[in-house]
């Protein structure tokens, strides 16, 4: 699950803009830009306007995220930080924000600063799990909530989605477009997260074109441009005309529209690197869930639970398909997103076998959501292999 083992280099500038902000002894720091761009909170946790409110004197709770990667990554880190600000617009408050946490050490390190003055902390990459976890028994009073995690704690929530449903309407359009019948995957992590996502958009690709092949190339990246365009481009040569990206950076659809392929991302819309090249691609849509959670902590109702959002609550969507996309791609895509939002379309159903033929689901049978998220193996029709 999201997000794992990226090798980020902590900067200097940024732990000391930390540490003038985590270690203001009850003085009101001056006004700086955050790592997100915004103004950085107060003290408080809120807008100087909001603490001269009624609301103030509720005491909004203090906010804070932690990123893997930087707001200008124009995926995934990009789509959490709008959820923020759209939780700030409807709140009136203000969040702090800490990008390029590695998944290390630094992380627990970063968690427990923010705990010391904040009430309620996002941390949001798989690999922050445990961190959080450690943090939070040390500081029961504050609540946190770790994006894609599977452990919790009275004080420690989890939240998700089921974006494998837009990787298999993904598969989709890709099925319809391929003319070689050969699409390329360049998968992140093996990782459960990524290996159910690839067989859900081999599926997707298979339910409408049964003789496509979906080769995968793993990069062991988040966010490295350079590294993936390298897989991507080792995918075009290999004959695949279509691609899906499973990282942050738009290097694949690059790839892809120099070469005259078509592509997709992740995470984010992703058409105006290359609008006429980009096929479509999973989106997020973190702000309802972040204005609810905060505003059930200041109500005092927030209670630990593991959220799994879906297509239907709009945690999860699809992006426009590609100006370049024939319409009745588009109507057949559309076709199946109404039953995903209806929640009537069912993915992982068997017979469904593995690369080796061997039968994983059993005729009629649906997977349930947990054996989903601890998926290890891939579907028939995937040329690759998990790394050990």
């Amino acid at each position: 699950m999201k997000r794992y083992a990226k090798g980020w280099t902590w900067s200097l500038a940024l732990i000391v803009v930390l540490g003038v902000i985590l270690t203001a002894c009850g003085s009101k720091p001056e006004p700086e830009a955050s790592a997100s761009g915004s103004e950085s909170a107060s003290p408080s946790g809120s807008s100087p306007a909001a603490s001269a409110s009624p609301s103030a004197e509720k005491k909004m709770p203090r906010v804070a995220f932690v990123y893997i990667g930087p707001p200008g990554d124009g995926g995934w880190t990009y789509q959490h930080d709008q959820g923020r600000k759209y939780m700030e617009e409807k709140l009136g408050i203000k969040a702090d924000t800490v990008e390029n946490v590695p998944e290390s050490a630094d992380a627990e390190r970063i968690i427990t600063e923010l705990a010391q003055n904040h009430d309620v902390i996002f941390t949001t990459s798989f690999g922050y799990m445990d961190p959080t976890l450690n943090v939070a028994k040390k500081f029961p009073n504050v609540k946190f909530l770790h994006t894609a995690g599977y452990k919790t704690a009275d004080n420690m929530g989890t939240y998700f989605g089921k974006n494998f449903e837009a990787s298999y309407l993904s598969g989709i359009a890709a099925g319809k477009m391929t003319k070689k019948n050969v699409l390329g995957y360049v998968g992140a992590f093996p990782i459960p997260e990524v290996i159910y996502n690839l067989n859900a958009f081999t599926l997707g690709a298979q339910s409408v074109n049964p003789d496509v092949k979906v080769k995968v190339v793993w990069s062991n990246t988040w966010f490295d441009p350079t590294v993936e365009r390298q897989a991507a481009v080792s995918l075009l040569d290999q004959g695949a005309d279509v691609l899906m990206a499973y990282q942050d950076s738009p290097a694949t659809i690059q790839a892809a529209a120099e070469r005259g392929a078509m592509a997709g991302g992740n995470d984010s819309d992703m058409s105006r690197y290359a609008p006429e090249a980009y096929l479509t691609n999973p989106t997020w849509n973190w702000g309802p869930y972040y204005l609810k959670t905060v505003q059930a902590i200041a109500d005092g109702t927030w209670k630990s639970e593991q959220y799994m959002g879906s297509m239907a609550d709009g945690m999860v969507d699809l992006a426009p398909l590609g100006k370049s996309i024939p319409d009745d791609v588009k109507a057949l895509v559309e076709e199946k997103k109404k039953e995903a939002v209806a929640g009537s379309l069912k993915i992982f159903v068997g017979p469904i076998k593995d690369q080796t033929g061997a039968v994983k689901i059993e005729a009629g049978q649906e997977l349930p959501i947990d054996r989903i998220l601890e998926m290890n193996w891939l579907v028939q029709g995937v040329e690759g292999t998990i790394p050990k």
